[in-house]
Order: C-alpha cells, then sequence, then structure tokens
C-alpha cells in the first residue's frame, strides 16, 4: 500500500500530477512531497495539502513511490544524490523522455521495479492519457501503479520501445490540440464573434468530437461522414484545409517531436 508518495522535481508536470492525485474521484490520501529548488514556485501546492520543500533525500526517505519529473540530463545527479536514501521496496517513475528503464536502472545501483510513466497536463483536472512501461516489476507492483492513475484519468500500459511514441502523441500531443482550438478560435474571431465566445464554443467542440469518438468507439471518418453533404460547406471547408497541408502538417510535427527523442537518445 502505497502511503507516502515523492515527487523530485516541481515543475509543470511533476505539480500537475501531485494535483491530480489529490483532486482526482478517488483521491491519495496518503503524504505527497515535492521538491524544486525554487521551492517559492510550489507554494500554491500547500493548499492541497501537499508538502513541498527542496530537500531531494529528506523527501525520498520512507517514500514507497518516487516520481522523476526531471529532465533526461539531470536523471543521473538525481539517482546518485538519493539512492541511498531510498527504501529497497521503493517503486521508481520516471518521467524522463529518451532515457530508457535499463539506463535507470544502472544509474540506481541495478534497482528493479521500474517504471517509465507519460502523462499529460490534463492529470491535474482528472483527464490524462498516461501511458505506462514497467521493467522488472511483480504483476502486483504493475497494478499498484495502475491503480494509483486511473483515478487521474485513463491508464495504459504499453511496451517500452512505444514510450517516446506515447510521449509524441499524448504528452506533446496536448499542445497540438490546444494549437487547434486556437487557431479555430482565431477562425471564429474572423467570421465574427467576440474571442471569449469563440473559444467556448471551439473548445466545446473539440471536447464533443473527442466524446463521439471515445463513448461511440467509431473512427473520426465515420462521423465526419456524418457531418458532410454533397456540395456543402463542411466538405468544402474540409478540402480547402488538406489543400493547405493540415493533416501532413500535424503528421510531420508528431515525426518532428519523436525524431528529437530519438536522436536525444542516440547520444546518451
Amino acid at each position: 500500500m502505497i502511503k507516502k508518495i515523492a515527487i523530485i522535481g516541481g515543475g509543470n508536470l511533476g505539480t500537475a500530477i501531485a494535483r491530480g492525485l489529490v483532486s482526482s474521484v478517488k483521491p491519495f490520501d496518503g503524504e505527497i512531497v515535492v521538491t524544486r529548488r525554487r521551492v517559492h514556485l510550489i507554494k500554491s501546492l500547500e493548499e492541497f495539502g501537499i508538502v513541498v520543500g527542496q530537500d531531494n533525500v529528506g523527501a525520498v526517505k520512507n517514500a514507497d513511490l518516487v516520481i522523476l519529473a526531471v529532465k533526461p540530463f539531470q536523471l543521473e545527479d538525481i539517482l546518485a544524490e538519493i539512492e541511498p536514501a531510498l527504501s529497497d521496496k521503493a517503486l521508481l517513475i520516471s518521467l524522463a523522455a529518451g532515457v530508457d528503464a535499463r539506463q535507470i536502472s544502472d544509474m540506481a545501483s541495478g534497482r528493479k521495479s521500474i517504471f517509465r510513466v507519460m502523462p499529460n497536463t490534463a492529470i491535474s483536472i482528472g483527464e490524462s492519457m498516461t501511458c505506462v512501461s514497467s521493467y522488472e516489476a511483480t504483476e502486483e507492483q504493475e497494478a499498484v501503479i495502475r491503480d494509483l492513475f486511473e483515478p487521474t484519468g485513463i491508464v495504459q500500459f504499453i511496451p517500452e520501445e512505444l514510450m517516446a511514441s506515447a510521449t509524441v502523441l499524448a504528452a506533446c500531443g496536448i499542445a497540438f490540440a490546444l494549437r487547434f482550438i486556437r487557431a479555430a478560435t482565431q477562425g471564429g474571431v474572423e467570421i465574427g464573434f467576440g474571442s471569449d465566445l469563440a473559444l467556448k464554443i471551439a473548445s466545446q467542440t473539440v471536447k464533443g468530437a473527442a466524446e463521439l469518438i471515445i463513448r461511440g468507439e467509431t473512427h473520426p471518418e465515420a462521423e465526419i461522414d456524418k457531418v458532410t453533404t454533397p456540395r456543402g460547406i463542411t466538405i468544402s471547408g474540409l478540402n480547402e484545409m488538406e489543400h493547405q497541408g493540415f493533416s501532413s502538417a500535424l503528421i510531420k510535427g508528431l515525426i518532428t517531436s519523436f525524431e528529437k527523442i530519438e536522436n536525444g537518445s542516440k547520444k546518451k
């Protein structure tokens, strides 16, 4: 049973996870400690009952679960600092893109029971798509990780070789989706709406589109076909977007982000 979680690295994702864990449908009721060098930037977490500080070693003492929410290049130094204070039974979770579990194990004196987890920032409101891979972990330990993150959204275990792809599609993907909403909002202003109302309409429309796929378990094209009619306004707009490279630009963006992760990992 998890009684204490230490999150090393109180950046955007680390704090989003902390907030998501305490405000989910089934909130984590143990102790959560979040560390950051500039601790004043995460003081607001105290409002949620989360302990904040700068002491990484103190944070991981007696922790059942340690989440490493740091940059890939910081992992080795952080692990060297905290490894002597880790409990033998502590589970390690890394959010660092491009650093595989075997490398992390080597950095942590051969430690097992390592997980790589990639949520997105929607975890703070319980709507994350969280992808997980495990290394030298038992089924019971995997169940612990699933039970911990399921209240914060959807959890999907995947092979580790897909973690870079998951980072792009889920974690980077939320930014890509938000950029679409921003562009749709700007277009809404062009055709007559005020910016606030355009944003409201665009956001709810995207939410509705996602729910059609999630709840109906249909393909996007099947739902598109329901909206397009012969010589209609929707197909005209879609075709113009494709002429301007809409789908191609999105796919190229995903591939560019993926290649950056792959190239970074090869340099290690």
